[in-house]
């Protein structure tokens, strides 16, 4: 037990240094050393008998957290995953594709996804509306809505087919300024986002009051999925606690 809590340990500060190289303008790579570290640590009072050496309320104690927060993990991973073959629904009013880091060189890779999937619905869909929604971070050389513009711009959408809301630094308020420019009420609403991503977005719109909202999937990078689905449970848990989801 004490070997394999120390290799897990390790895999997991090798995975967050591969997420770190990437820098996709968060820290959140620094969630693979913690687990990393606490992993070795369990490892180690494994091997030392600090565990056995505990008394028995703390073995029920950490023992009921570890079900509860791995309970919780599935529970909200499996909620993503539910998003991961959503395709829309055809001639839409509108639909809103969701901003991530915009590089110096051009969209980032999850982005990119992102709009490649929003153009093949624009190219098959020539009535709806593309409404780009991201503001600019501080590793950001353009707001993600001009960054997202242009691309779609340069693959042959029209330009008055796309509205730039670039103001927006989250999921929630891309959702709450992008509501904006259509009626939340009546029009019908595509959320365009990678897959892992559908599901608490779709919700946020929902809750925001967006009555005819569906989601539409685009794919993400394998090598990431696993840092991805992480982050986005603990965002629907934090959403959930917020009430941001419908």
């Amino acid at each position: 037990m004490a070997i394999a809590l120390a290799i897990a340990g390790i895999v997991c500060i090798v995975y967050g240094i591969t997420i770190m190289a990437a820098w996709s303008g968060t820290m959140f790579f620094a969630v693979w050393y913690a687990i990393g570290f606490a992993l070795i640590l369990c490892g180690w009072g494994v091997h030392a008998g600090a565990f056995d050496a505990l008394p028995r309320f703390a073995h029920i104690s950490i023992a009921g957290l570890s079900v509860v927060l791995i309970a919780g993990f599935l529970v909200a991973a499996g909620c993503s995953l539910s998003g991961f073959d959503e395709h829309g629904e055809p001639d839409l009013d509108c639909i809103v594709v969701l901003g991530a880091q915009m590089k110096a060189d051009g969209p980032s890779i999850v982005l990119r996804l992102r709009l490649d999937a929003a153009y093949d619905y624009l190219v098959e869909n020539p009535e709806t509306v593309c409404i780009v929604s991201g503001g600019q971070g501080p590793n950001e050389p353009i707001t993600e809505a001009d960054g997202m513009a242009d691309y779609l711009i340069e693959r042959g959408i029209d330009e008055s087919r796309i509205i730039r809301e670039n103001t927006s630094t989250n999921t929630v308020e891309n959702i709450r300024n992008s509501s904006a420019f259509f009626d939340a009420e009546h029009d019908r609403v595509g959320i365009v986002t990678n897959n892992f991503h559908v599901f608490r977005s779709v919700r946020i719109a929902q809750a925001q009051g967006v009555q005819n909202v569906c989601g539409i999937s685009a794919d993400s990078v394998a090598w990431y999925l696993p840092n991805n689905i992480l982050r986005e449970s603990m965002g629907i848990a934090k959403d959930l606690l917020k009430g941001n989801l419908g």
